[in-house]
């Protein structure tokens, strides 16, 4: 019985994942249709490689915490913010 609980828990979770996957915007590349999140990911790279010379030139990535966590978060915080400022707003 707690099993039938716990799997009629997860339903209304899972039908609204199930209605949000249709609502991915789709970019045109010369005919090709994309989804935004890999335009996004591709902006947040190009970001983050950015950013990773502007640290190592002005010095500040010695500064910084451990870079095996700093540049993986900031290509996340770059690509979210891409797709905030490209679909969002």
């Amino acid at each position: 019985m707690t099993e039938l609980r716990a799997h009629s828990r997860g339903l209304p979770w899972l039908a609204v994942l199930a209605a949000a996957s249709a609502c991915d915007p789709a970019i045109n590349v010369w005919g090709s249709y994309f989804p935004g999140w890999v335009a996004c990911l591709f902006g947040g790279i190009a970001t983050t490689a950015g950013l990773r010379v502007v640290f190592a030139r002005t010095g500040l990535e010695r500064h910084l915490g451990p870079l095996f966590l700093i540049y993986p978060c900031l290509l996340l915080l770059s690509t979210l913010l891409f797709w905030i400022v490209c679909f969002e707003g």
